[in-house]
């Protein structure tokens, strides 16, 4: 456990390697976004809404009807049930997590991040003017440490921020653990605040469990969910904030004074595409399982040597296990520009190393180029490896 050092104010590495790609020609695996065909269902409804609807300010906390999709939609895929009054729709799941930190952390609050970790979480706690508390998941099947958890927490802990499934890791919390941090928030009145964008982009038939389906976790948890993830649209920047009545209404007066709404076409398109019916939702995810088998299949045919994951659309690579220097940071740095592929390194994920010894890889692609990343990465380590 440690605390967190300043970020500072540089641009973030999934910029920067996708920078780098654009300008080498290379093949981007490092920025979690889909190189496929976007749904023509989800840009109809775009399409029609922006010529057909109101394109003025909609309702600051979300238009009606898509608050009601989202509510239906948990529903019939979680069995939650979220009234009206607990959602908020904003710009994209950041807003929705700066929101949250601005209204639930004060100056001098503490608030405990899981690492490896989404790289906003530790500069928007800074912003909010808390103070960030460090522990770690344990490779390699990334478990959460309850023990270290329930250390971390002192009288100044406001705030616990979990990400299921995780990112970059790709592992997945269970009802058992999920009951374990309840009991924990519970005893030291502790809100969670759970990043939940991956939760449609699940492999291997498990379903997803959301704190907020957790008894003692129901009226303490804010989840954060992504139309840009669950339809694979990262652009639109649709995103939203669940939490009981009181903990929504200090999100959304955050809310208002940040983006203050969304665009209206996009809304209704999301409020449409989330009423689809659980049969297209389980053949847009089967596309993604497809090239996921595909990718690790390639992978490990060329030696390397991936961590076992539940969801997301990133694969795990364990260098030394591949043969491969463990630097990450420094061997992605010489795969973009020797090999031709992005890749983002683990150390990205955690405020104080410099290097981890994983490197995350995005399968979110066509077969094409899968295959022909696969190929550049097969030559890749086996000159490191004869160097």
């Amino acid at each position: 456990m440690a605390d967190a050092r300043p970020t500072p104010a540089t641009t973030t590495i999934f910029e920067r390697m996708s920078r780098l790609a654009q300008q080498l020609g290379a093949i981007n695996l490092g920025q979690g976004y889909p190189d496929m065909p976007d749904p023509y269902e989800l840009l109809d409804a775009a399409a029609r809404a922006l010529t057909e609807k109101s394109n003025q300010y909609p309702p600051m906390r979300g238009l009606a009807e898509l608050r009601g999709a989202i509510a239906d939609y948990y529903a019939r895929e979680q069995g939650t049930g979220i009234a009206d009054e607990e959602i908020v729709v904003t710009s994209g799941a950041t807003e929705a997590l700066a929101a949250s930190f601005l209204a639930l952390v004060h100056s001098g609050d503490e608030v405990i991040l899981v690492q490896p970790l989404y790289d906003a979480y530790l500069p928007l706690v800074e912003r909010a003017g808390g103070v960030a508390r460090l522990i770690e998941l344990t490779p390699p099947d990334w478990s959460l440490p309850l023990d270290a958890l329930a250390a971390a927490i002192t009288p100044r802990t406001r705030l616990i921020v979990l990400n299921t499934p995780n990112n970059p890791t790709g592992t997945v919390l269970d009802a058992d653990t999920l009951a374990a941090v309840g009991a924990l928030c519970e005893r030291h009145d502790i809100i969670l605040l759970c990043d939940e964008v991956w939760e449609a982009m699940l492999f291997g038939g498990a379903g997803h469990v959301s704190p907020i389906g957790i008894e003692s976790l129901r009226r303490r948890t804010v989840k954060i969910g992504s139309a840009g993830k669950i339809f694979s649209l990262t652009g639109w920047k649709v995103g939203w904030a669940v939490a009981a009545p009181p903990l929504a209404a200090r999100i959304a007066a955050q809310h208002q004074f940040l983006t203050f709404t969304t665009a209206p076409s996009l809304q209704h398109a999301v409020a449409e595409g989330l009423a689809l019916p659980g049969d297209w939702h389980v053949a847009h995810r089967a596309r993604y399982a497809t090239a996921r088998a595909r990718f690790v299949a390639g992978l490990e045919a060329a030696g390397y040597r991936l961590l076992p994951t539940g969801g997301t659309w990133f694969v795990t690579v364990d260098l030394a296990a591949s043969g491969l220097p463990a630097d990450d940071a420094a061997l992605a740095e010489r795969m973009v520009r020797e090999a031709g592929v992005a890749s983002i390194p683990y150390a990205a994920f955690y405020a104080d190393r410099e290097c981890t010894g994983y490197l995350r890889l995005c399968f979110a692609k066509g077969d094409a180029m899968l295959d022909e990343a696969v190929a550049r990465l097969a030559a890749f380590r086996r000159s490191v490896a004869d160097g």
